[in-house]
């Protein structure tokens, strides 16, 4: 069974087959569908590379285990489905990759659900690689929880609600994206990404610190960029470094790598790290 017609073309393996379109799931009384016990992951097609698909799939299986889930798919079953369900596309497609894990029944306890009860799927769709024009981003009111309050550590669906409400809030202000402090009030991440800064030639970026999650893609794009010789300090930020900003991009797997030319009321240029980082990247993506 699916449901609705207005999606773009998709191909889901569900209980040992191929299906496509969206795929009916859950149920009512699914624990996900109502408690969202649920986690994935995203990862890439385009221009007929993978980039990091390994570590995707190993990062979903590790989602899980953080959310109480049994990850009962080894990766290279994920990444031999994948490949499956890839070839069910144009070679030239752009596509979306996501690996995902959910509980169907509660368990012995009041909201939390059964382990043993895990289900999976791998959804793959066309999704169009966003073109790097660039976009605009502002302060957001949210903030991010911390390890404490929320899995900050997982790819778990619960947090982006949260994301989703700073990016209504931002889209009300006419902005495209917001950037999402933590409960200190020092930056994040944006809404949908991670977040990177140029200042006198040195790239910036939001230390660690347990309240979001240290994407892949800026992983790979740090480590290029230090292999090329440029300077990368991840340390704490504030808003007020980057409204002060040489540059501004970010990095994350739906768009990888894509510049930001307006904060607030002022207009940035994308600058030559930030082509430098696109370069890289796209280099090793077809490496």
């Amino acid at each position: 069974m699916t449901i609705g017609s207005n999606w773009s073309k998709t191909w889901t393996f569900f209980d040992g087959e191929w299906r496509e379109g969206n795929v009916a799931i859950m149920g009512p009384r699914t624990h996900a569908a109502w408690l969202c016990s649920v986690v994935f992951d995203g990862a890439r097609a385009f221009e007929g590379v993978t980039p990091d698909l390994d570590l995707h799939c190993a990062r979903v299986n590790d989602s899980a285990k953080k959310l109480f889930l049994k990850p009962v798919v080894p990766v290279e079953t994920w990444i031999k489905l994948t490949r499956e369900g890839i070839d069910r596309f144009d070679k030239d497609a752009s596509l979306y990759i996501r690996p995902m894990y959910w509980a169907e029944k509660d368990g012995p306890w009041i909201q939390a659900h059964d382990p043993e009860s895990t289900r999976w799927c791998l959804s793959i769709y066309e999704a169009p690689m966003r073109k790097p024009t660039g976009f605009s981003i502002t302060l957001s009111p949210f903030r991010r929880p911390t390890l404490e309050t929320m899995p900050v550590d997982s790819k778990a669906g619960c947090l982006y609600p949260n994301n989703a409400r700073a990016l209504f809030e931002a889209h009300a202000r006419h902005f495209d994206n917001a950037v999402v402090c933590d409960m200190l009030g020092n930056v994040a991440e944006l809404a949908t990404s991670n977040i990177f800064m140029v200042k006198d030639g040195i790239v910036f970026t939001p230390q660690p610190n347990g309240t979001f999650l240290a994407g892949i893609t800026r992983r790979r794009v740090i480590a290029l960029l230090r292999e090329n010789n440029v300077t990368v300090m991840e340390k704490t930020l504030t808003y007020q470094d980057f409204q002060s900003a040489d540059e501004i991009f970010s990095t994350g797997n739906y768009s990888k790598v894509v510049p930001v030319i307006r904060i607030d009321d002022r207009s940035i240029q994308p600058g030559p790290l930030y082509t430098k980082a696109r370069e890289l990247y796209w280099e090793f993506a077809h490496s």
